[in-house]
């Protein structure tokens, strides 16, 4: 059965769409706390990011509630890897450098990296922070300087603040005035998204 929505609901969806970046993703890394994993997914909606990977190795998925996503998972593709190998294997073999965030000595700021390249920025628990079984697939790490006594985010904050700096990025770079989708796969998501 074919839903029936409004010409300004097809071209707000249209218009969405063609706005979609894919030379941009994260990795979420054994998140467990729902209103975590949900706040990074509606920060990926609003700055355009089309798909999230998710890793989880020793922690379930959790269960995310409509009200604290404010629905973005039925509008951000993810896609689910069994094991470190295989989402490295998947990630590289379609060109994305994995960055891992982190506090250690190497790692740099994130005004550093080029953000306008293939990148997958990977987002560890929040407490363990990234599987160590990732640490012979990453190919950098970042931090994001803080001036305050505590010296770390939440980690939906961090992605927030990440994908800001990546949209601005972008954006300078004029990726957001052409779709990044081809178009027969701009037409099946907008007939898919037609349906929600």
């Amino acid at each position: 059965m074919q839903s029936c929505i409004t010409e300004r609901r097809a071209r707000r969806i249209e218009e969405v769409l063609a706005r979609r970046q894919t030379e941009l993703t994260l990795v979420v890394n054994n998140i467990h706390d729902p209103h975590n994993v949900s706040a990074i997914l509606r920060s990926c909606d609003a700055f355009g990011i089309h798909r999230v990977h998710l890793l989880y190795t020793d922690t379930a998925f959790p269960a995310l509630g409509k009200k604290s996503s404010g629905s973005a998972k039925k509008w951000v593709e993810t896609v689910r890897h069994r094991d470190a190998d295989s989402l490295a294997q998947s990630l590289k073999s379609q060109g994305y450098a994995l960055i891992a965030t982190s506090f250690s000595e190497t790692a740099k700021p994130l005004s550093h990296w080029d953000l306008t390249a293939k990148t997958a920025i990977i987002l560890g628990n929040e407490h363990r922070g990234v599987d160590e079984n990732l640490a012979p697939h990453i190919d950098g790490a970042l931090y994001i300087p803080m001036m305050g006594m505590v010296q770390s985010l939440n980690v939906s904050v961090a992605a927030a603040v990440i994908l800001y700096e990546g949209f601005r990025q972008l954006n300078a770079a004029g990726r957001y005035d052409a779709p990044s989708l081809p178009a027969p796969e701009l037409a099946r998501l907008a007939k898919l998204w037609s349906s929600k």
